[in-house]
């Protein structure tokens, strides 16, 4: 026997055992899925036989679940249209403002007037006099002399 011989004779021997490995792991798995199967259809069996009943409470969370939504959807409109007025009462005070702001520069522009119409006034007495208030009494005289 060479030595090229007694290699291939080990080699068949060695794969002759992982053979018989494989075979009863095969067997090992075979029998492992046999009995997850069993036990499958013992529970589905035991389920499908178990008696049912109807569930009450089911009704009354849809309920509570529509609740819950109309008082959310209550509570967004709520937050919305309390901005919305907020926004409007603010527009509302900017505008009020504004008109207290044009009040009050339209009373300056009436006092401004009123007192230049005070100044012009008074000016044009002391323009439209005769005579200076100092030569006043002369002219008076006088006046009484025409009369006379």
């Amino acid at each position: 026997m060479s030595f090229g011989n007694k290699d291939r004779a080990e080699s068949e021997v060695r794969n002759v055992g992982s053979v018989d490995r494989v075979a009863e792991e095969a067997s090992e798995l075979q029998r492992a899925l046999t009995d997850f199967r069993l036990s499958v259809r013992a529970w589905s069996e035991a389920e499908f036989n178990s008696p049912r009943t109807v569930v009450e409470p089911v009704r009354r969370g849809a309920w509570r679940l529509a609740a819950g939504w109309a008082l959310g959807c209550l509570l967004i409109a709520g937050s919305v249209s309390g901005g919305i007025v907020h926004k409007h009462h603010q527009d509302q005070m900017k505008i009020a403002q504004t008109r207290m702001i044009e009040q009050r520069r339209l009373a300056a522009e009436e006092r401004a007037r009123q007192e230049e119409e005070d100044l012009l006034a008074k000016v044009d007495g002391d323009v439209s006099r005769e005579v200076p208030s100092a030569m006043e009494p002369l002219a008076q005289l006088m006046a009484e002399d025409e009369s006379q």
